[in-house]
């Protein structure tokens, strides 16, 4: 797994922590959510000012957002599994 994927792992797990969509959430960061989901899905790079903001926006600190965790993985499997499921 490279950096790009855990950064968008951490992501996807911390802003569906916060309850909030990739609209809600990045449109009020004024980001756009489009190409958040890119950086979600470790498609693309993200600057590390982004990194920065959002992780002040979301309460936690940088190094969580860019360090691998496990449970995390887990989470982002459990998720995809059920909008397969829904879709």
């Amino acid at each position: 797994m490279n950096l790009k994927e855990v950064v968008g792992i951490n992501l996807k797990y911390y802003r569906y922590q916060s309850g909030l969509s990739q609209e809600k959430f990045y449109t009020n960061l004024e980001l756009n959510p489009k190409y958040m989901a890119c950086i979600e899905r470790g498609e693309e790079n993200i600057t590390i000012d982004h990194i920065e903001e959002i992780a002040e926006k979301l309460g936690i600190s940088t190094h969580e957002l860019i360090t691998y965790n496990e449970e995390h993985v887990i989470h982002k499997r459990r998720i995809d599994e059920k909008v397969k499921v829904n879709s």
